[in-house]
């Protein structure tokens, strides 16, 4: 598709680059794949300058004229309220489009914030129920033609508050497979001095108190009784919008005090941020990946699309509902307990201890990722807006 054939986006979201933030990051690939597909996309980072009370709502109204400017078929918003460092100004987005142009809104994070956060629940209610305005995205999710949602769970509580049609498009790998893995990967080992033979662990992606790496750290002296020379990489980045810089600081000082506490400070490097290509090395020379969020994982997780994209085993927490497709395909070994070291080192334990257990988590985990593919994700979106422009065919 080609010239004015093709259909124009543009798309706000927040204003940190992809090492600071995961929807930045998932961004930049869904730019890339729809343009693959006969979309083009323009980003507009709603992006504060200054610390002014009220630089949210400068960059909210800049980025919306900038919109208005592109001339654009269709504009498509990026939401989590952690891009936009919890600023609910962010939402009223909707006042200063155009509004002959159809909005559409992904949730990356939903179900579990509100702005306000003293208004009662049976008022919030109320509003959301007659389209007027949505707890956590303002005016975005009420004013849109359509809401994108990448799981379940955000698709059952979009549609229970607003009634706002929802269309699921699930999540990709946040880093792609490369060919020459399996090098990078012994390569990577030996940058940072982990012998050759050891039993290695990743965790992977940004890391924040919610991703259970306490825990994890915990669990290791337990499961170097087994395995003496066991190591863990932490993979990822501390700084992010989630949390900022002096936090994230404290956070990794935390951390390895921890390690020291625990006795393995020996065992345990942490990366901080990796290139792309860096982070898959880091998965090929992973024995076993390790996600212990302590709210459980799902399928809405790039990191654990990726672990499994890279064929590696994989250990995953459970969620309060028990979760979704995921923890009953085999393709994961699930911890029953989160937030719990010894339940954490009985798993990875069990793992590390059977090989045919890790051949059929990798081979299931690989199969289960093919159906999670940037191709498919952009697919997904160009049929979306040509529904909503009345256009039939690419």
């Amino acid at each position: 598709m080609a010239g004015r054939d093709r259909i124009r986006v543009a798309m706000p979201h927040g204003p940190a680059p992809v090492d600071r933030d995961g929807v930045s990051d998932y961004v930049a690939h869904l730019v890339r794949a729809l343009d693959d597909a006969g979309v083009t996309v323009t980003p507009v980072p709603v992006r504060p300058a200054g610390r002014a009370p009220l630089r949210w709502l400068t960059a909210t109204a800049r980025a919306a004229e900038r919109v208005r400017r592109l001339d654009v078929d269709l504009v498509h918003v990026q939401f989590a309220p952690s891009a936009y460092r919890f600023s609910g100004l962010p939402g009223l987005l909707p006042f200063r489009l155009p509004r002959t142009v159809p909005l559409v809104t992904t949730v990356h994070e939903y179900g579990s914030w509100a702005v306000p956060g003293w208004l009662p629940g049976p008022l919030w209610s109320l509003l959301e129920r007659t389209r007027l305005w949505d707890r956590e995205t303002g005016r975005l999710v009420p004013a849109s033609a359509a809401v994108v949602v990448t799981n379940g769970g955000h698709d059952a509580a979009v549609r229970a508050r607003t009634g706002v049609p929802t269309v699921r498009v699930p999540l990709a790998p946040n880093v792609t497979d490369r060919p020459d893995g399996t090098t990078a990967g012994r390569r990577l080992r030996a940058d940072f001095g982990l012998p050759a033979g050891a039993p290695l662990l990743v965790f992977f992606g940004f890391v924040h108190p919610v991703k259970g790496i306490r825990h994890l750290i915990g669990a290791l002296p337990a499961l170097r009784r087994g395995h003496p020379d066991l190591r863990l990489l932490v993979a990822g980045g501390f700084t992010s919008q989630a949390l900022p810089e002096a936090e994230a600081r404290a956070f990794r000082d935390e951390l390895t005090a921890l390690a020291h506490r625990h006795g393995v400070a020996d065992a345990v490097v942490f990366t901080g941020y990796l290139s792309p290509e860096r982070a898959s090395a880091a998965l090929h020379a992973a024995d076993v990946v390790v996600l212990p969020f302590t709210a459980g994982v799902t399928l809405k997780s790039g990191a654990l699309l990726a672990a499994l994209a890279h064929g590696r085993p994989t250990v995953v927490t459970v969620p309060d509902d028990g979760g979704d497709g995921l923890h009953r395909s085999g393709a994961v070994a699930v911890v029953p307990e989160r937030r719990d070291s010894d339940a954490l080192a009985a798993t990875v334990g069990r793992v590390l201890a059977d090989p045919v257990l890790r051949r059929r988590l990798a081979e299931r985990g690989r199969t289960l990722a093919a159906g999670y593919a940037w191709p498919r994700v952009a697919a997904a979106h160009r049929d979306l807006y040509q529904r909503l422009l009345g256009r039939h065919d690419g």
